[in-house]
């Protein structure tokens, strides 16, 4: 565990008490304790900070080393350039192609991988400075020095309308505590939180559910009644909405929630429960919920984590669509190139505390890098080895 960068782990710990992303670190100490001649890697940095993921690929790059082989399951670019000598490229649990890795490959494996869906998942290209901001550019949602014992330390910022505000963060740093605090899932020892203006204060997600905050967790097993069908599942937030006493209004259900698959472009061949859809289509539903409860402020925490590129883009897509309807957004990720391809600016959180506040221009990996390690702005960071991509190579177009 010191090797993989988490020495102070206490070994005695219950392992239903430990955050997910230490959890998936013990999985491959526990792999890598039988020296493995072979090692599978199924999207092992998916729930992992950039610290993190920055050992476990100086793990995974020894192994090489030493002559042992490794298969690297992966959605992120910037990895598979860092690490990989090749790529096999899998569509619809079939073969599209061998590559090897050089600079440039990865605009030809996203076309592999998407294939006759390339146009219609692209994010449209937008400037800093156009950000639909409605309601005479009153906040939809304002923040202000909100505390939570150790965990968040005098948190300020607001989230406009029609914005898509991105967190950045290092694991542990109080990104968890903020978003459940804001969805009502715990309840703040300090500070304000404001809706339009008016202050609210939740004490059940229910209360962030009447103000129209959604959340959107990362761990989609978080929200979905897995054993139900997608219907249902969808259906949750506003089903009782749609009664009076007696029998819910079926009919009016179904439209409701057929619109929102067919926003969403949810593969529902599978029928049934949710849990027989694959990830990125189960992720969909979590998200075709709010839409069909017309939420108007959405709090995405690592929502793409673990799923396929094509329904990262779509995913994306939806988030810029929803922005320009004058929906907020607050889109926590751990992916740094996901801040360039969603956000109109980002909110780097150290230590429970906001340290640093970007323009989408200013966003690149260095200077978000920096702010996660709470360096100021021109100083120096050593980011490991996803920063150690040479100018000019496709790691650094990836990212």
């Amino acid at each position: 565990m010191r090797e993989l960068g988490i020495p102070d782990l206490d070994i005695r710990e219950t392992a239903r008490h430990i955050p997910l992303a230490i959890l998936r670190v013990l999985d491959l100490a526990r792999a890598l304790a039988v020296e493995p001649d072979v090692l599978l890697l199924d999207e092992m940095t998916a729930a992992l900070p950039a610290n993190l993921a920055e050992k476990v690929l100086e793990v995974v790059r020894r192994q090489g080393d030493a002559g042992r082989s490794v298969i690297f399951i992966s959605h992120r670019f910037v990895e598979i350039s860092a690490l990989c000598d090749r790529a096999t490229v899998l569509r619809d649990g079939s073969t599209v192609g061998v590559v090897d890795i050089e600079p440039g490959i990865e605009e030809r494996i996203v076309e592999m991988m998407l294939g006759a869906r390339i146009e219609k998942t692209r994010v449209t290209a937008r400037a800093a400075n156009e950000v639909a901001i409605a309601g005479g550019g009153r906040p939809r949602l304002s923040v202000r020095n909100l505390q939570l014992g150790t965990k968040l330390n005098d948190v300020s910022f607001d989230l406009a309308n029609g914005e898509v505000a991105g967190v950045f963060a290092l694991e542990g740093q109080g990104q968890d505590e903020l978003f459940a605090a804001l969805a009502g899932s715990i309840r703040p020892t300090g500070g304000s939180i404001d809706v339009d203006g008016a202050p609210v204060k939740f004490s059940h997600p229910s209360d962030a559910i009447q103000a129209g905050i959604a959340y959107v967790p990362g761990d989609r097993t978080e929200a979905l009644a897995m054993q139900r069908s997608v219907r249902e599942n969808i259906a949750l937030p506003f089903s009782a909405a749609l009664r009076k006493w007696g029998p819910i209004r079926m009919r009016r259900e179904q439209v409701v929630v057929s619109g929102a698959i067919g926003r969403l472009q949810i593969d529902t061949r599978a029928q049934g429960e949710v849990q027989r859809l694959s990830g990125g289509n189960q992720q969909k539903v979590t998200i075709a919920r709010w839409i069909a409860a017309n939420a108007r402020t959405i709090l995405c925490f690592d929502p793409t984590r673990g799923i396929d590129v094509g329904t990262k883009q779509e995913i994306y897509k939806l988030l810029r669509e929803l922005a320009g309807q004058g929906k907020s957004v607050l889109f926590y990720t751990s992916e740094m190139e996901e801040v360039q391809r969603v956000c109109d600016r980002v909110i780097v959180i150290f230590g429970g505390r906001v340290v640093d506040t970007f323009p989408v221009e200013e966003a690149d990996e260095p200077a978000l890098m920096r702010a996660a390690y709470g360096l100021p702005r021109g100083a120096k960071a050593d980011v490991g080895i996803l920063a150690e991509v040479k100018p000019g190579s496709n790691a650094e177009a990836a990212s």
